[in-house]
């Protein structure tokens, strides 16, 4: 006996053996189908009788084992059942002498025998005879069990014939040795009247009875039969038959056990004792290994349901290396394959996954002509639970490491060959990204350049994507997305840039406020305590317009990683994802990486995750499966279009940022003497593709403790706003004019080397003609050359903030409008200064001379011109007298303020109020202007 059967269990000892086989040409389907109802039939109750008759279907099984039947009568073909087809009665002589011929096979051990025919109808099928079934057709079979049925009870009147007959025999002399296959030519020429050797037979037959009678359902005179054959077998030194009637003995004690009907049987622990006896007098014998590697596996199976699960492995470590001698790569295969079996069956998962990655191996041996890859994959596929391997990714992202990673790596680049050797590239991108994914901590430099350029080599030819892999058993291969590469640490939605960013109207905020609870504060929040990924955003996209979100990578490859197509993936909006590429420098650190895209229907976005291709594979990486990834939320609301607008300005930009609460979106700076005038020019281009349907336009002067004299920025607005609706593409232009008055006349260490006794007027600077030519100018200049006279032109600053306010399209129909700020910074110089003010009489009484001396602080010519007077050219630093004559002023006819305004105004208010009035009625009874010459 040269092949065991590694399905044998303790149980089978107490079977009858029946071989069911197809006779002639029999389909495949239709014969199982009839098997299986035949196999149904697995256990009969005796009728007149309490017993219970077990039966072992095999559809194949070597002569050569029936052999053995006599040293273990469970191993004896005691029936046949045939199943042949036959379509008419010309081919029932062939057929009925084909059923002969198989008898023939087993007829040695054979008690009885059916033959099932199916498809022929007529006289002979109408036949009454026992060992012969006919039916119409393989649907048409009701009572094949019933026959079945009839059949094993025939075979139990057989079976307990025999063992009444062999256990009434008491003549020694008579009794016949029975002898195992290798054992009849050793006892040629024996001494058969020797004692010695009527013990040996007596011994042996007494150990085939137990087994005939423990197939007989009778367990308690099995376990008699085989004490007597132990003592006796014993005697004589018989060890192959003492191995297996202890064999028997534990087995009937263990069936005995768990049926609870006999008397005085083994405990557990003496079960596994006579095992071991048995096992290591088996081993005396090289022809006796197919018995000891069965009785191994039976004795792992009683410790496996007795849960010993060590003794269970010293059993099957002893079968490791129990010698059958040459077998063949199939039967090679089988052993292993078993071997794993029972390791998984006890516990011992790794053990049990070695054994099954040895019998993937040997399916693609160099001996084997055609090497099974396909057989190879498949039993790779389920040695990874052994090694803690799973196919999903998400398994390795759950805490620590499980397993050993060298061998899940050896592992894994096995399943990527045996694929591509099956001749599915797709299963080794799979399998090689997968390595990439789980295992990049546990690789070397050398071997992720290695891995990568193998992928790279994959993918030229298939390209990994995120579609689920099923195999042809059935089992899916989930995706593997490339969460490390680059690996992502936080994820951070942008706001829009300032210009864009949209604002709701006050008188419509109310309409979004919720109204869950009744009260207007509450000292109690409530947190969400859900994912911080849930939470809303404070601010709003804008449909139409590109949003951001900022990733913050690295790069942990050894070498430069090029990440090509990568973009944002979104649900609840319908979103256009505008890809990037980027380059990666080797081992990078954190590196800001700015993903964008348009949202092109308004309501709630959330961001799920990005999109990447490295390698040639397409990942969609969910930021619900990267724990460690930060963020301060994924929603954000997209609101209804809105128009843009695009500012440009007949003033350069400026560096100089006004110090605003506000952003602003662009700034502009201009340098003017005080009381002149410049005009800005700004074009305003709808550059959205919604119409600017509304436009407000105010201003705000912001810090500066300056006192400002008249309109800093005044405009008309009336013109842009007639041509609104403003289209798409087209401008309007507006004309702001920028007017700078401010008060020098306090600034003493300018005029410290002036010594006259005059009056100083703390009056209004005077104002100039527009200047055409813009000239730089240094912000601190000296007077001439002269040391005493040090800063005479110190800049003051003026700076405002203009403020667009415009709206249209859907988005002003929901209450949304734009804002886009521009900033003016001014810087203000010294233009003339009054040193000194003096009158003399005129001609007339109603008149008088006016006498000034003005001084020209500048580094350049100015002109100075009153109303009816000759123009006073003034050099650099220069001082000169101008005379004016003016009618005298009348101060007391100018309006006063009522006696309720003065009661609540503040004293000083009031008079600074009557001095500018004053002042105005100076401005322009004199009319004063200065120009700077080299200006034009």
């Amino acid at each position: 006996m040269s092949v065991p059967d590694y399905m044998q269990c303790a149980e089978d000892h107490q079977t009858v053996l029946v071989v069911v086989q197809p006779v002639g040409i029999v389909p495949e389907d239709q014969f199982f189908k009839i098997y299986k109802r035949i196999a149904s039939v697995s256990q009969v109750s005796i009728r007149d009788s309490q017993r219970l008759l077990y039966i072992r279907y095999r559809h194949h099984y070597l002569p050569e084992n029936n052999e053995w039947g006599d040293f273990q009568t469970h191993r004896k073909v005691v029936g046949l059942i045939a199943i042949t087809t036959c379509n008419s009665a010309k081919e029932w002589p062939q057929t009925a002498e084909r059923f002969h011929g198989q008898k023939e096979v087993y007829s040695s051990t054979l008690y009885d025998s059916r033959l099932l025919v199916f498809g022929l109808q007529g006289e002979i099928a109408e036949q009454q005879r026992t060992d012969v079934a006919f039916y119409p057709s393989f649907e048409d079979c009701s009572d094949v069990e019933k026959r079945v049925e009839d059949f094993v009870e025939s075979i139990f009147i057989v079976l307990e014939s025999k063992r009444l007959d062999r256990a009434t025999d008491k003549s020694g002399d008579k009794i016949p040795l029975l002898c195992v296959p290798f054992e009849k030519k050793d006892f040629v020429g024996l001494d058969t009247d020797s004692r010695h050797y009527k013990k040996r037979c007596q011994g042996r037959m007494r150990k085939h009875v137990g087994d005939l009678c423990l197939q007989a359902g009778m367990l308690q005179d099995a376990l008699v039969h085989y004490h007597m054959a132990v003592e006796l077998l014993r005697g004589v030194n018989d060890f192959l038959w003492l191995g297996g009637a202890l064999t028997a003995n534990g087995i009937s004690a263990d069936t005995s056990t768990e049926i609870g009907r006999a008397k005085n049987c083994l405990s557990p622990e003496d079960i596994i004792e006579k095992y071991k006896e048995a096992i290591s007098y088996y081993g005396k014998y090289k022809n006796a290994g197919v018995i000891e590697l069965e009785a191994c596996v039976k004795a792992v199976r009683v410790l496996a349901i007795q849960k010993r699960a060590r003794e269970a492995s010293e059993f099957l470590q002893n079968a490791v290396y129990i010698n059958l001698g040459q077998l063949s790569e199939e039967e090679k295969i089988q052993r292993y394959s078993i071997l794993s079996e029972l390791y998984e069956l006890i516990g011992f998962h790794r053990k049990s996954a070695f054994f099954k990655r040895v019998a993937a191996m040997q399916c693609v041996a160099p001996t084997i002509p055609e090497p099974g890859w396909r057989a190879c994959y498949k039993l790779l596929l389920e040695t990874l639970p052994g090694y803690s391997l799973s196919l999903d990714p998400k398994d390795f992202s759950k805490g620590t490491h499980r397993g050993w990673a060298a061998v899940q790596m050896r592992l894994l680049h096995e399943l990527v060959y045996a694929s591509r050797r099956m001749g599915n590239p797709g299963l080794s991108v799979r399998h090689l990204s997968f390595l990439l994914q789980t295992m990049l901590d546990f690789l070397s430099d050398q071997e992720k350049k290695e891995v990568t350029q193998s992928l790279e080599n994959y993918t030229s030819k298939c390209p990994g994507g995120m579609e689920v892999i099923t195999l042809p058993d059935g089992l899916k291969l989930p995706p593997v997305p490339f969460t490390k590469l680059p690996i992502v640490r936080s994820v951070k939605l942008l706001n829009l840039p300032v210009s864009l960013r949209p604002h709701k109207v006050k008188g419509l905020l109310g309409q979004n406020i919720s109204t869950a609870s009744p009260f207007i504060y509450s000292p109690i929040i409530m947190h969400n305590r859900g994912d911080e990924r849930c939470k809303k955003i404070d601010f709003q996209w804008v449909q139409g317009d590109v949003c951001e979100v900022q990733l913050m990578v690295y790069n942990p490859m050894p070498y430069e990683l090029r990440v090509e197509n990568m973009g944002l993936l979104t649900s609840g909006v319908e979103f256009e994802s505008l890809p990037a590429a980027l380059s990666l420098p080797a081992e990078s650190g954190l590196y800001p990486v700015t993903l964008v895209g348009v949202p092109r229907t308004a309501g709630n976005i959330t961001v799920n995750g990005y999109h990447t291709s490295v390698f040639g594979v397409t990942s969609d990486c969910l930021l619900e499966s990267l724990p460690n990834v930060k963020t301060s939320g994924c929603l954000v609301e997209v609101i209804p279009s809105l128009p843009r607008l695009q500012l440009s300005t007949s003033l350069p930009r400026s560096a100089h940022t006004p110090q605003s609460k506000e952003e602003l979106s662009s700034s502009v700076s201009v340098q003017l003497f005080n009381g002149e005038t410049q005009q800005l020019t700004i074009t305003l281009e709808n550059i959205g593709s919604e119409d600017i349907e509304s436009l407000e336009l105010t201003s705000k002067i912001v810090n500066t403790k300056e006192k400002v004299f008249g309109e800093f920025l005044s405009w008309d607005l009336e013109d842009a706003v007639s041509h609104l609706p403003l289209k798409p593409g087209q401008a309007v232009t507006l004309t702001v004019c920028i007017k700078v008055k401010l008060d020098f006349s306090g600034q003493e260490n300018l005029l410290q080397d002036l010594n006259d006794d005059g009056i100083s007027v703390t009056g209004l600077p005077i104002s100039s003609p527009l200047r055409q030519v813009l000239k730089p100018r240094p912000e601190t200049k000296s007077v001439g050359g002269e040391s005493g006279k040090a800063e005479y032109s110190h800049t003051k600053i003026l700076e405002a903030v203009l403020n667009f306010k415009y709206s249209g399209g859907t988005g002003k129909v929901e209450g949304y409008y734009r804002e886009l700020s521009l900033g003016v910074h001014v810087d203000v110089e010294p233009s003339v200064f009054f040193t000194r003010v003096s009158t003399l009489p005129a001609t007339s009484t109603r008149q008088c001379h006016l006498l000034l001396d003005i001084f020209n602080p500048t580094e350049h010519e100015l002109t100075v011109s009153a109303k009816n007077n000759q123009d006073l050219v003034l050099h650099a630093s220069e001082c000169q007298r101008m005379a004016i004559q003016v009618d005298k002023f009348d101060f007391e006819s100018l309006p006063q303020p009522d006696q309720e305004t003065v009661r609540f105004a503040n004293p000083k208010q009031l008079e600074e109020e009557r001095q500018h009035a004053q002042g105005c009625q100076i401005n322009s009874k004199l009319g004063i202007c200065w120009s700077i010459i080299s200006f034009y």
